[in-house]
């Protein structure tokens, strides 16, 4: 299958999902233009019985922000996740009063069908007891999965730096940790820290044997670039000592052509079998501010578009994304 690319355009943190009824799904952030107050204001859902398919659906807005207050400004990075037999979105938001104060927050959908069906506002993530570090700082891009049973969240937020942190949750109310988190990665090698040091925007990738969590570091421009973080499948996952981290990025811009910056991603098998890597990057013309909506501060620079790549395996079954 060939993907067009770019998949879709002017949307940034593309999320697929295949769900139980089969359809896929695809979210993204909905861009902003030039500032804050042009655009970061919805969660927009397609619906495809493919994946080729999300790039020609219909866009539905589920949600849009509110006009002050909590999750006013900055709505990024939504996910939409089916945990314990209902659909969710995890996703950041900012207040009118204090835009940068940015956390994550939770939708729940009241029925099956996420396109159709009515979402509700669950509200602020929540810590377990005891801990008093977790949302207090800017934090975002909240992502979940399964494992040998247990479910778990990865997060990044701002302590020193742009950090991620991973804990336990229970799958029947998914909006609260039931422990306290470990700290997965945060910025240490050069390419982690060209603009900001940053780590965020975590992707899992599950394989035979291995736990895979890709994340983006460094700041949201041309610089962006992906690394990765992994463990054995049977490991218990809340021991930082069974992570290793790569000291080399996953992907980066010299590993494409005409493109620039690639970053907070997702993975899906297609209809056909296929492992994907959905991701956004800017065209290349970026770095020459020729891509047509340029603006200083990239966050208010649309032109980062969704994109899909195929996924390789080494022979020891190790995911290749360049």
């Amino acid at each position: 299958m060939n993907y067009p690319n770019p998949f879709i355009p002017q949307r940034a943190d593309p999320y697929v999902v295949k769900g139980p009824d089969e359809y896929y799904y695809f979210t993204a952030s909905y861009p902003a233009y030039m500032n804050v107050d042009s655009g970061y204001d919805r969660i927009v859902l397609r619906k495809s019985e493919t994946v080729i398919g999300l790039a020609d659906a219909e866009e539905v807005i589920i949600w849009k922000a509110h006009n002050e207050g909590v999750m006013s400004k900055h709505i990024w990075a939504p996910e939409i996740h089916y945990i314990g037999g209902k659909w969710y979105v995890f996703f950041a938001a900012g207040e009118k009063e204090d835009v940068w104060k940015i956390r994550p927050f939770v939708l729940a959908c009241k029925g099956q069908d996420p396109v159709n069906d009515e979402w509700v506002e669950i509200g602020k993530m929540q810590a377990t007891d005891g801990d008093e570090k977790s949302f207090t700082e800017f934090s975002l891009d909240m992502t979940c999965f399964e494992n040998n049973g247990k479910h778990y969240v990865i997060w990044a937020e701002i302590h020193g730096a742009s950090s991620l942190f991973m804990a336990e949750i229970n799958p029947q109310e998914p909006w609260k940790l039931i422990s306290k988190p470990i700290l997965l990665t945060k910025p240490e090698y050069d390419w982690e820290c060209i603009r900001f040091r940053v780590n965020e925007g975590p992707a899992v990738l599950k394989t035979d044997d291995k736990i895979y969590v890709f994340f983006s570091a460094s700041g949201t421009g041309a610089e962006y670039c992906m690394g990765k973080v992994f463990a054995d499948k049977n490991a218990d996952l809340m021991d930082i000592n069974s992570w290793t981290k790569s000291p080399e990025p996953a992907l980066q811009t010299s590993d494409l052509i005409d493109q620039a910056g690639p970053g907070h991603n997702s993975f899906v098998v297609d209809e056909n079998g296929n492992q994907l890597i959905v991701y956004h990057a800017r065209p290349f013309s970026h770095f020459d501010k020729n891509c047509g909506s340029y603006c200083d501060e990239p966050l208010y620079d649309p032109c980062r578009h969704a994109r899909v790549k195929l996924v390789t395996f080494d022979k020891k079954g190790t995911p290749i994304l360049k």
